[in-house]
């Protein structure tokens, strides 16, 4: 009796193990599709807004080098009609006197102080674009830092159906390292889950200079 229920022990505690394997692979295949699909989604939602808004409606300077506030103010006379958005660029008065020497009518530019770094340049922003029906923008950068900002950008503005334009200003400075892009990559994926960025943000409002 007692090898019976040993027996039946052994096979109950095998039948609860395979059961237990068999539901965290499921789950985990749930997890992968999940993400699958969602990485899927993003360029279809970017390819979806670029088709329907191929004119970009807004441009975006990262802030981080005068050069780029330099060409927007120029590149800026091309595109009369759209709105500029400086996100944490230079001193607000430097700001202004680059745009007002240029000819740009101030009532276009929004200086956003909020971000702290590259990801929180596009996660502070993206919901006063969507707000503003604001579907697709050039982004202005460094060279350098072009390819780290348009992989944020994808992450986090296409999950949104936000689609992008990249301007690259030339700077003599070396390329950011494929950790760096790959660190804040992976950031902006755990925004678009938790919200949480992995930076502080300050608390300044969005105003026109």
């Amino acid at each position: 009796m007692r090898d019976i229920l040993t027996c039946y022990q052994v096979i109950s505690d095998y039948t609860l193990k395979i059961i237990t394997i068999k539901k965290h692979t499921f789950i985990c295949l749930l997890l992968l599709g999940f993400i699958g699909s969602f990485l899927i989604s993003i360029p279809l939602k970017m390819a979806i807004a670029s088709k329907q808004n191929p004119q970009p409606q807004a441009i975006l300077i990262l802030g981080g080098s005068h050069k780029r506030e330099l060409f927007t103010a120029q590149f800026a006379h091309l595109y009369p009609n759209i709105p500029i958005w400086l996100s944490s660029g230079a001193d607000d008065t430097i700001s202004r006197q680059i745009f007002r020497d240029a000819g740009i009518d101030l009532n276009r530019v929004y200086l956003d102080r909020r971000a702290t770094d590259t990801v929180t340049n596009f996660t502070t922003l993206v919901k006063d674009f969507q707000q503003h029906k604001i579907k697709h923008i050039y982004l202005v950068t460094s060279d350098y830092h072009i390819s780290r900002a348009s992989a944020i950008a994808t992450v986090v503005l296409g999950s949104k159906g936000i689609a992008f334009s990249p301007i690259s200003v030339p700077e003599d400075r070396p390329r950011e390292s494929s950790f760096r892009i790959m660190r804040d990559t992976i950031r902006a994926f755990i925004w678009i889950t938790t919200g949480y960025t992995g930076a502080s943000l300050k608390a300044e409002n969005i105003v026109k200079i």
